[in-house]
């Protein structure tokens, strides 16, 4: 499969069938560009308005035949309204300072993702990253990748990871202390997110593959007014408020 990207033809494959990591007992298929393709970050900005994703250094979309229960969506951030819980989660971290620092390794980064994972994630396939494992899924070569501090009287509190695409920000992944649990800090990364894009005079927040079926991903359309890409086209979704299996924005924007 090819797609037209500029003066060049963009190869896409296919994988064979694989367990579904969302929805229990279907099976799935994944389509990513050719890992050998030079991408820059402006593919990505063309590649993530046609509800693709990265994943590390692949960029990727789902391919299910029989399956369209993935869908990528994004935010207009000038548009945003805050729903009531919204708002009172945007009060209650007003106290946190946040930081832009560039994408690279950092073992204060490492030690609190390492502490999340095993609070949060224990056995899911993540826990046992290492330093290298980390790096690998957090950033590549080609992304403009910024790692966004949050910090309370000089304490760490949560990072999450974005990268900067031509028409905003897309949401890559959000850890924080568990033990600071009670401040929705995965919902307040999502809100500091819009806050910033809008000030930036950015238009979007990708946020990832939105699955109604998910308790996991269906928060994402809890931020209002949002868009999925249905059939080629980005379309306007109305969802009723929901909270996910932990009662707040799950930290996973995949």
């Amino acid at each position: 499969m090819t797609s037209d990207h500029g003066s060049r033809r963009l190869s896409l494959y296919v994988t064979g069938d694989h367990e579904c990591a969302y929805l229990p007992e279907r099976t799935a298929r994944t389509v990513f560009v050719d890992p050998s393709f030079p991408l820059r970050n402006g593919h990505y900005s063309t590649l993530i308005r046609q509800g693709m994703r990265r994943s590390g250094r692949y960029i990727y979309h789902p391919g299910c035949p029989s399956c369209d229960a993935c869908q990528s969506l994004r935010v207009p951030a000038r548009e945003f309204q805050p729903r009531r819980r919204q708002r009172r989660c945007w009060r209650r971290n007003a106290d946190l300072v946040s930081t832009v620092r560039s994408a690279a390794f950092h073992e204060e980064h490492f030690d609190l993702y390492r502490r999340y994972l095993a609070a949060r994630h224990p056995g899911g396939g993540m826990d046992g990253h290492d330093e290298n494992g980390y790096t690998e899924f957090l950033i590549c070569p080609w992304a403009e990748t910024r790692f966004v501090e949050f910090r309370l009287d000089g304490r760490l509190l949560a990072v999450t990871v974005i990268d900067l695409v031509a028409d905003g920000f897309s949401a890559v992944y959000t850890f924080f202390d568990p033990l600071e649990a009670r401040r929705g800090l995965g919902s307040y990364a999502i809100l500091w997110q819009i806050d910033a894009a809008r000030r930036y005079g950015l238009h979007y927040v990708y946020l990832g593959y939105w699955i109604a079926e998910c308790d996991k991903m269906r928060y994402k359309a809890d931020y209002q007014p949002c868009e999925v890409y249905r059939n080629g086209a980005w379309e306007r979704l109305t969802q009723p408020e929901s909270r996910s299996a932990h009662g707040e924005s799950s930290d996973s924007h995949t």
